[in-house]
């Protein structure tokens, strides 16, 4: 393996998406969702998400269609869902596929099964949700699901992720 000081898959300046730019500006937090499907547990970091109070709350995102983790939650209709710590970007980078992981992502980590999916040991911020609905918007899987757990702890230093990199928000 070479290292590289820059991304090697980065596209020129003059042939990079419009798109992409300006999703890249919108700064997001960053959730790792984890579901176990027929065979084993899968996992993917998603940035797309959003909560939608209401009766029942909901938790509304974009995912990779062609993604271990949509078939597991299409097979299982639940996922754990944790808001990582700015000290997980590893774990974030490793579950985008962006780094390598011996033995497979969820060997990188200690996790806690739960009866949503696997969560990271010790995240403080985890929500446990069912799939509710599922529909093709773009090139991704809009996936609405009902909140039926939630764990809100200290988060004093969430992964943002802005740009293609994980800065660390202000007064963190």
């Amino acid at each position: 393996m070479t290292i590289h000081h820059t991304d090697p898959f980065a596209d020129p300046p003059a042939a990079r998406d419009a798109v992409r730019s300006f999703r890249g500006r919108l700064a997001a937090g960053v959730t790792l969702w984890t579901a176990v499907g027929e065979r084993r547990p899968a996992g993917l970091t998603v940035s797309s998400v959003l909560v939608a109070n209401g009766t029942p709350p909901r938790l509304v995102a974009l995912l990779d269609p062609l993604s271990d983790l949509a078939d597991a939650l299409a097979a299982s209709g639940r996922a754990a869902v944790t808001v990582l710590a700015h000290d997980r970007q590893q774990l974030a980078r490793i579950f985008a596929g962006e780094d390598p992981a011996p033995g497979g992502p969820f060997r990188q980590a200690d996790f806690t099964d739960t009866d949503w999916g696997p969560v990271p040991t010790g995240a403080p911020t985890w929500a446990g949700v069912r799939l509710e609905s599922v529909a093709e918007v773009g090139w991704s899987q809009l996936v609405t699901c009902v909140l039926e757990h939630m764990a809100a702890g200290d988060d004093a230093d969430p992964l943002v992720h802005y740009r293609g990199r994980y800065p660390r928000l202000a007064g963190s």
